[in-house]
């Protein structure tokens, strides 16, 4: 690269990442880490050479159509990539990358977090003993569900839920049942996970359901109230998707009537907001997006992001590239 192009960050990210980012471009920080509003978005668009946000920052069409534009490349900090409007970027000519990978086995973890935890009450425990609410073992106190052997399903098998399900197989001797219409016969049969041809299928067979699909108009409310009934009532819902995907007002709802024993959510609907209700409820653990916040990972995403940056500005093509 000869002159620096210059770059947006719209959130604070990791301390390495942003020296790193300032030796490669002519870098604007964001020094308050506060969501950039719509004004200041407009002016990072109309200023910069290329944006790097974050899943919290909306690009819009009207953003990306700007006239006085002069963002050529919305490099964004994360895999998931439903804050851009992808169809957008591709009628301008803007190119959208992605840093997936790199967080697929922290996601992994904190989706096998939230399982444990929900089946066997940990967040109930914890709070019960910082309340100094505990009198002491007795045989019949905070009984939850066994995990070992149960049957999870998979609704998507790509990285994260190719890696769910070598964790749940290996570690936790689970039956993995899965439904992905895109996923091969190669990574089913490099997880053990046995396919299913509807989600329903899978709702109605398993102990455990994870969510593990990108957030698209298609699967906007995959989780309704209706598939929400297809589940055991002793089932629990494992959520480190995209909030969206679940109607959390249905949610809510089967949670209330039984129709499902709990749920362990990282991720929601209208975010950072938490549905009220979901917030009384012992049987639901909530985390605040946590899916791959590692120093590690969080680090690899950052540089994830500017690989793709200084492959575009140098010419060549972004290997993360999704527009």
């Amino acid at each position: 690269m000869s002159a620096r192009p210059a770059l947006v960050v719209t959130r604070r990210i990791p301390a390495a990442v942003e020296s790193r980012a300032q030796e490669l471009f002519d870098t604007c920080l964001n020094p308050n880490d506060c969501p950039m509003d719509e004004a200041a978005l407009v002016t990072a668009m109309r200023e910069a050479d290329a944006l790097l946000p974050t899943v919290t920052d909306r690009i819009t069409a009207e953003l990306l159509g700007l006239q006085d534009r002069r963002v050529r490349i919305v490099a964004n900090f994360g895999v998931g990539f439903n804050n851009i409007d992808v169809d957008a970027a591709k009628a301008q000519g803007v190119v959208v990358t992605n840093t997936p990978g790199v967080l697929t086995d922290d996601t992994a973890d904190l989706a096998m977090t939230l399982l444990l935890m929900v089946a066997r009450r940990t967040g109930e425990g914890e709070r019960h003993v910082r309340a100094q609410q505990w009198t002491g073992w007795r045989p019949t106190h905070m009984l939850g569900a066994r995990v070992t052997g149960k049957t999870l399903g998979l609704i998507g098998l790509g990285r994260i839920g190719g890696a769910v399900a070598r964790r749940a197989t290996h570690g936790f001797g689970m039956r993995v049942l899965f439904v992905d219409p895109y996923a091969s016969d190669a990574q089913a049969a490099a997880t053990g996970a046995e396919r299913r041809t509807s989600l329903e299928e899978v709702l109605g067979e398993s102990d455990f359901v994870s969510l593990h699909c990108p957030a698209t108009p298609e699967t906007h409310h995959l989780l309704n109230a209706a598939r929400l009934s297809a589940m055991r009532p002793h089932a629990f819902l494992i959520n480190t998707a995209r909030g969206d995907v679940v109607d959390e007002s249905a949610l809510v709802d089967a949670l209330r009537s039984g129709t499902i024993a709990g749920a362990g959510l990282d991720v929601f609907e209208r975010e950072p907001q938490v549905h009220g209700a979901l917030l009384g409820m012992e049987n639901v653990v909530l985390l605040p997006h946590l899916g791959s916040a590692t120093e590690e990972t969080r680090v690899a995403m950052g540089n994830r992001a500017l690989d793709n940056l200084v492959a575009f500005f140098g010419g060549g093509s972004p290997g993360d590239r999704v527009a």
